[in-house]
């Protein structure tokens, strides 16, 4: 039966709090992660050969362990070598760690897409690789990867929910507290569904002006 006390006095409280915190994790994720994706993404197509040679590697190894096991190494494991990290910065670290590897993808293939002509032309120009890298290249595929890396910061908003796994209690984790102590677990959980879905759909929203914003004349159109 629907308690109104229950959820104003109990429920919605503890979501916000964990909201705040899931917020905190992504805005700082999504961001950092596109910028190391997008270095990444540029070592990987116009790197020294060993330099690709450790681009591909990371990508491959962080791609194929999924982000629940990353989060136990980080926070259970390099302790043991000494390296410590409070349940925030354990979560943060590996979603950072793991959105790069994935936009690196996007913006890969971006470059793929790009004209080898201006590479040419700008090194008949005197511009050495990574000035043209810098100021040719990268932000033509910052842009056109723009759709591939918004999929990206909407999977991150939905996989922010297992940072609850080394105690950080975002969105996902206070909800699981108050179902285990009330037992509503219905509710609580039909309300944390409503949360994700509205920062999905808010995400969406600004994601769409962003390519709209960033969009290159004439790429893309029919």
């Amino acid at each position: 039966m629907f308690d109104p006390n229950f959820v104003m006095e109990e429920l919605l409280p503890a979501l916000n709090r964990g909201l705040l915190v899931s917020i905190a994790l992504i805005v700082p994720a999504g961001i950092l992660g596109f910028i190391g994706g997008l270095v990444l993404g540029c070592v990987r197509g116009f790197g020294r050969p060993w330099m690709r040679w450790l681009g591909d590697a990371y990508t491959a190894i962080v791609r194929g362990i999924p982000l629940a096991v990353q989060l136990m190494m980080i926070y259970f494991a390099l302790p043991k070598l000494g390296i410590y990290f409070e349940p925030y910065g354990a979560a943060l670290t590996s979603f950072i760690i793991c959105s790069a590897a994935y936009h690196s993808e996007y913006v890969r293939g971006a470059l793929l897409s790009i004209n080898q002509g201006q590479i040419k032309a700008a090194k008949a120009m005197g511009f050495t690789t990574f000035q043209t890298v810098v100021w040719i290249i990268a932000p033509q595929a910052a842009r056109r990867a723009l759709p591939g890396c918004g999929n990206e910061i909407i999977y991150l908003i939905k996989y922010s929910s297992l940072a609850y796994l080394v105690t950080c209690m975002e969105l996902m984790g206070e909800g699981k507290v108050v179902a285990s102590d009330t037992f509503r677990f219905t509710e609580v959980f039909i309300a944390v569904g409503a949360y994700y879905l509205v920062l999905v759909t808010l995400a969406t929203w600004f994601l769409n002006w962003l390519e709209r914003r960033y969009r290159i004349p004439g790429f893309g159109s029919v």
